[in-house]
């Protein structure tokens, strides 16, 4: 892994890590496939990614277990306050075969695991106009057979059930499924991208899908424009054609 994110700072741009980057991770960054808490090396992983991220010395990261983080931006008089997910490092194990995964609704089975889920339950209090919440695996998406939060469907409940009671609005980014999409449940839009090198080819549909999902290479963004009170969501290919498209009327919450 240390070769690997080696090779990797040399493929990026010299530019992009001058950028102010909030990255999680997921499992080939965590160190493996559909990896949870028994992976043995996860300390070790750990270390790696936040160095290879840059992250300084004294952030909250480098004192304690997992990559979660939240951090607040200001866009003209709106405050975004972001919060990034660790859905690996204290999740309960998968149930069923492999890339079959079925519901695994044991009382004790964790997502976040407890301290992250209190950490969350906080920092969704914080004052804001807007939340940003990554998460590495889809929260929306229920019906394709991988990974998901719905593999813990009551802790999908949980979250989404915390989202909602916030009075927030949340717009939830995701990854990992190598195909892109966006979804919709009540007021809660997720726009997943992913991936940007590997894409897997095949039709795949949901429920709470809005339009497609799309396998080539793709890009997410999420553009917010404080005078018309408008969020918008795209979905875009590697050669900025758009995808997918969704505009939400922005809402305060006061």
């Amino acid at each position: 892994m240390a070769k690997a994110y080696t090779k990797q700072k040399e493929n990026f741009p010299t530019w992009l890590m001058k950028k102010d980057i909030l990255a999680i991770w997921d499992d080939h960054d965590y160190g493996k496939n559909d990896g949870g808490p028994k992976y043995k090396l996860k300390q070790e992983a750990q270390e790696l990614f936040l160095t290879f991220w840059d992250i300084p010395s004294d952030d909250i990261r480098r004192l304690r277990e997992g990559i979660y983080f939240d951090t607040m931006k200001e866009l003209d008089d709106m405050k975004i306050h972001i919060i990034g997910l660790d859905t690996r490092y204290f999740r309960s194990e998968l149930k069923g075969p492999k890339s079959n995964y079925i519901d695994n609704v044991d009382k004790d089975a964790s997502v976040l695991g407890q301290a992250q889920w209190k950490w969350l339950a906080n920092s969704l209090k914080k004052e804001s106009d807007l939340i940003i919440l990554l998460t590495s695996i889809q929260l929306l998406a229920t019906e394709h057979r991988f990974e998901k939060w719905s593999n813990f469907s009551l802790e999908r409940e949980r979250l989404i059930g915390l989202i909602e009671s916030s009075g927030k609005q949340v717009v939830v980014i995701s990854g990992d499924r190598h195909r892109g999409g966006i979804y919709k449940y009540n007021d809660v839009y997720e726009l997943t991208a992913s991936s940007m090198n590997r894409p897997v080819k095949g039709i795949e549909t949901d429920s709470l899908l809005i339009g497609e999902t799309h396998y080539e290479e793709n890009y997410g963004i999420i553009s917010i424009n404080t005078e018309t009170s408008q969020i918008q969501l795209d979905l875009k290919d590697k050669n900025g054609g758009m995808l997918e498209s969704v505009s939400i009327p922005f809402y305060s919450s006061e």
